[in-house]
């Protein structure tokens, strides 16, 4: 097999996700996976849920991994690389160590880990390797084999992951009134998250206000506007904004969230906002709730013409994206010195998170990093 085909050593690739509920029966249960360990109760919880119940139930994003699976047995079969995959999730069947435990049981020891996040941040990275390091205990708890994982890098800045962005937002502005299109503003929005997770994201020397979450995004929000400019001959205003906050409420979280930026934009008579979640990989509850559900009602409210662009889901270039990420991290995984592909700024991703990246809340065992007690 060429170089350029070759996976090794990785004889699979795990796509590690969140999860979600399938049915009415399974919110309460899905949210109290997610909160496990707060101390949250049932009632809460139902509460919490109320944006599933208003979609049946029944959470989008196991139907898009289950498309973004087929994009990629597609992809992979079409250019050769036979490297099974497998999907495994953190709070929701397929839970993450049934999947491991299927993968060893059908003789795999050395995996490639695609997480459906694309940025640094302990939400985002960390607690996905914690939930690999849980599993790869439990299968060791079990008496199995425990295989290698390997985290492929950070994505965010891929031409894969990027191009479906632009074009989205191109498809955006296209859809807005003439009379309003030129004038309108782009508002690149993410998962909100604690202050003190974002100062603290990323490797040490990048740890300080924002971090690596915030300065990531800012880049990918900066290659999407540069790219619109180019296409349109239009400079387009635009702000990285923030939403689906869940926190307390005494602590600080990252701002602005969408709504009050719509409603700030509003007041100063901005014509139109394209919604860019550019956060997401794919179309998930908190997109379709809070931004095509809520921001959109406020925008109307507000009588203000919004659009929201699309997230990258199984785009054919996004699946393109994960095989160069594979190749590229087998090629250095053998010694090899890849090319690796990345815009904007910040450059290429580590490979192996390094020690004091993402800390934890409390000290608790990572796979798939420089301090991982499975190498």
């Amino acid at each position: 097999m060429s170089d350029l085909r070759d996976p090794a050593p990785y004889d699979a690739l795990l796509l590690l996700s969140f999860g979600g509920p399938e049915g009415p029966d399974d919110v309460v249960p899905f949210l109290a996976n997610v909160t496990r360990g707060r101390g949250i109760p049932e009632e809460r919880l139902k509460e919490v849920g109320k944006h599933y119940f208003l979609f049946g139930g029944v959470s989008p994003i196991n139907a898009q991994n289950r498309a973004l699976l087929d994009a990629l047995r597609e992809d992979f079969s079409a250019h050769g690389l036979e490297l099974p995959v497998y999907w495994g999730n953190r709070n929701w069947a397929p839970y993450l160590t049934d999947t491991l435990r299927e993968m060893v049981e059908d003789g795999h020891r050395r995996i490639a880990v695609l997480a459906t996040s694309a940025y640094a941040s302990y939400s985002g990275c960390r607690q996905y390797r914690e939930n690999l390091a849980e599993s790869l205990a439990a299968l060791e708890a079990e008496g199995l084999p425990v295989p290698r994982v390997d985290k492929l890098r950070h994505y965010f800045n891929h031409p894969g992951f990027v191009e479906p962005m632009v074009e989205g937002v191109l498809a955006s502005l296209a859809d807005l009134p003439e009379e309003v299109r030129a004038g309108a503003h782009l508002a690149f929005t993410t998962h909100s998250i604690p202050t003190s997770a974002a100062n603290s994201s990323g490797p040490a020397e990048a740890h300080g206000d924002g971090g690596a979450y915030v300065a990531e995004h800012v880049d990918v929000a900066r290659l999407i506007v540069d790219a619109v400019r180019e296409r349109t001959g239009t400079a387009h205003p635009w702000r990285l904004v923030y939403q689906s906050r869940s926190g307390a409420p005494h602590i600080p979280w990252l701002e602005p969230d969408i709504c009050d930026h719509l409603e700030a934009l509003h007041g100063e008579g901005v014509p139109a906002v394209v919604m860019a979640p550019i956060g997401f990989v794919s179309d998930h509850m908190e997109v379709l709730y809070d931004l095509d559900t809520e921001a959109t009602a406020k925008a109307a409210e507000l009588g203000l013409p919004v659009r929201r662009s699309a997230t990258v889901g199984a785009d054919p270039r996004f699946a393109a994206a994960v095989r160069e990420l594979v190749l590229e991290r087998a090629d250095a995984e053998r010694g090899g010195e890849p090319r690796r592909c990345a815009l904007g700024t910040l450059g290429a991703s580590h490979d192996l998170c390094p020690v004091g990246c993402c800390p934890a809340r409390a000290p608790k065992p990572a796979a798939a990093g420089a301090d991982s007690p499975y190498a």
